[in-house]
């Protein structure tokens, strides 16, 4: 979450006429993430986040993520759900930009994640992919293969500024995956985005699932790729282990991988290594002047590539035979 956007309370009130939310009793910005404009409201009928949405989301992709969310939610997953307007709509403009509210949920992101926490993701990603099935709309993962050549073009000019050699590892690790990546994995709609940050925790349960902006429908392994390299790394960059058996064991209790999925896992741990390298590397070098957010280190996901380019078999994750 971030604030590029900012919001006048004259033009605050005007949207929120439209609602039947009560009085406004606060209203501020978050810092936190690199997409869209994110604030905390909270009214006399309670809190809810309010998202002005800009950058790589596009406008006519919004309504699928606002109707998986009623989608998963009538399924057993716990998401925000969007707060609808007395016209019955979910998405108005604010500030000149798209605009939805959505609940509140309770919980706390683990600032590092343990082994129990990672069972429990790995379970909540199987579910998710369960869920999903019969959900009417299609949304091309815009950030998988053919996303991550126009990506390394806008940055590899500057990229040697960040770390020297940079720009060389990223065409390697490219040309490599445009030659090897897996296609017809068993697929349907994933998060595409299952960071700690958007998964909450309440007295050591999983307690619901937010940010859904990134979902899309993509191969399901290619969400477990996404889950190892976000929850499963320690701060100097090792591999956990532990981490890595529990998260893939959760996952299998709810849905079992297939030989295709186990064998194609490596491959995909590194493309999504390269997919958020990219993506953060991008950000970093293109921060807006005056905008409230904190790019992240592309550099932690430099270091994770590297230790993916060396794993032969999804065994060396914790994958059980």
């Amino acid at each position: 979450m971030a604030v590029y956007t900012e919001v006048s309370d004259e033009e605050l009130f005007a949207f929120l006429q439209a609602y039947d939310l009560g009085p406004v009793l606060s209203f501020k910005g978050i810092a936190e993430g690199v997409e869209n404009s994110n604030f905390m409201l909270h009214t006399q009928s309670g809190y809810y986040f309010l998202t002005l949405y800009e950058k790589r989301v596009r406008e006519e992709d919004l309504p699928f993520f606002l109707g998986l969310m009623f989608h998963l939610s009538e399924r057993g997953i716990t998401c925000p759900q969007p707060v609808k307007n007395r016209a019955g709509e979910v998405l108005g403009r604010l500030a000149g930009r798209p605009a939805a509210i959505v609940t509140f949920l309770e919980g706390m992101s683990p600032r590092r994640p343990d082994a129990t926490q990672c069972a429990q993701v790995g379970e909540m990603a199987a579910r998710l992919h369960r869920a999903g099935k019969g959900f009417s709309l299609h949304r091309k993962n815009a950030l998988s293969l053919a996303g991550w050549r126009p990506l390394y073009e806008a940055s590899a000019p500057r990229a040697d500024d960040v770390v020297p050699g940079l720009r060389s590892v990223l065409e390697h690790e490219l040309k490599f995956q445009e030659k090897h990546f897996p296609t017809d994995l068993p697929g349907g709609v994933i998060h595409a985005d299952l960071f700690p940050d958007n998964v909450f925790f309440l007295d050591g349960v999983c307690s619901g699932i937010i940010d859904f902006y990134f979902a899309c429908n993509d191969a399901f392994a290619y969400e477990l790729a996404i889950c190892l390299n976000a929850w499963c790394f320690e701060p100097d960059a090792s591999f956990n282990m532990t981490k890595g058996m529990a998260l893939l064991a959760g996952y299998e209790r709810v849905r079992r991988l297939d030989p295709r999925e186990r064998d194609a896992l490596p491959i995909l741990a590194r493309g999504s290594a390269l997919r958020f390298l990219l993506t953060r590397l991008v950000d970093w070098l293109n921060v807006p002047a005056g905008a409230l957010v904190k790019p992240k280190d592309p550099m932690e996901y430099m270091r994770k590539l590297r230790f993916h380019q060396k794993v032969a078999s999804a065994r060396e994750f914790g994958l059980a035979a």
